[in-house]
């Protein structure tokens, strides 16, 4: 009670502060992610997302080396094809640009980077939906096949994680599956388990070309409305065999993210989306937010909700400010 208890004791300088911080952001946190483009020769800046790019084949390399040298721990990786089809064949072509950009990593920097690989098909296909379809229906069996050929393609490229996120039914449990009958028993899955149908990834999808043609995807991904569904579809993708498991977006479902980890304990990684990244951008274009503070702000946040990982388009800028640069 009020004199003999003072909370602010405890606030008076940074010293203080830092030692009874209870929420630590560190680098090892972070995941970056990385859009490689096949048939350029150039980075294209994403209009949707300033200081964000596309890259060519040639220039992934280097992005390796920088990221290394920043210590950020992991990339995840989504592939933009030349082609596209109904098959979506290049997302397991084993000469695919995934395929190809996961081995220069790997050649570049070994172990120093872990590379996670985005395995879905609405990249791939001329519809841009992330399954099979017929009509205007999107098909959950028929998918199953094909993103585990995707993921199989990517283990024998040399990734570390695969990253399934297309919230296809029984997806996790086909993966796994084929992954043990080709010999990746050990193969890390990290699935997008509670992935919202959400407005956040506008942005996101003029990057990887991957709007659909038709209709939306709320058939097969969540309704943001639900947290218990949620929970179901964690519990179910951890049955089938997934070691991390995602909660997409992360901003506006922390509630989401500290419920998950509550109830399972498992490794669990939140998706700082494009969109969520653009809003900070245009407002600190605007001269109206920090930006360095609102980030560091919005990613402390995210991990003090449970996130083990979090997947962000900051983590070269929160890697700088973190060792004070």
């Amino acid at each position: 009670m009020f004199p003999t208890k003072r909370m602010r004791r405890l606030r008076k300088n940074e010293k203080i502060r830092a030692m009874v911080r209870e929420t630590a952001l560190e680098k090892d946190d972070f995941i970056f992610p990385i859009f490689v483009k096949e048939g350029i020769k150039k980075k294209e800046e994403i209009e949707a997302m300033p200081g964000q790019f596309r890259l060519p084949l040639e220039e992934v390399r280097d992005e390796a080396l920088e990221l290394v040298s920043l210590g950020i721990p992991a990339v995840i990786l989504f592939g933009i094809p030349v082609r596209k089809d109904s098959a979506a064949s290049e997302a397991y072509n084993p000469h695919g640009i995934v395929q190809k950009a996961v081995r220069e990593i790997k050649d570049e920097v070994g172990d120093d980077l872990v590379v996670i690989t985005d395995v879905c098909l609405c990249e791939y296909t001329e519809h841009g939906h992330c399954g099979v379809v017929e009509g205007e229906k999107i098909l959950n069996d028929a998918t199953l096949s094909l993103l585990a050929k995707t993921a199989v393609s990517h283990a024998e490229a040399g990734c570390d994680v695969v990253a399934p996120s297309d919230m296809m039914d029984g997806r996790v449990k086909a993966i796994r599956e084929a992954l043990d009958d080709s010999g990746f028993e050990n193969m890390i899955i990290m699935s997008y388990a509670a992935k919202y149908a959400s407005s956040f990834y506008s942005p996101f999808r003029e990057a990887a070309a991957s709007a659909p043609a038709f209709g939306d995807r709320k058939s097969y991904q969540m309704d943001a409305a639900n947290v218990n569904e949620a929970l179901q579809e964690v519990s179910l993708d951890i049955q089938e065999g997934a070691d991390i498991i995602m909660v997409k977006p992360a901003l506006a479902y922390l509630d989401v993210i500290r419920r998950v980890k509550a109830e399972f304990g498992v490794p669990t990684a939140a998706y700082n989306v494009s969109g969520e990244y653009a809003l900070v951008k245009a407002g600190s274009e605007k001269g109206f937010i920090d930006e360095k503070n609102v980030v560091l702000e919005i990613l402390t946040s995210i991990k003090r909700a449970g996130a083990d990982l979090i997947l962000t388009y900051h983590a070269k800028d929160a890697a700088r400010w973190l060792e004070g640069k």
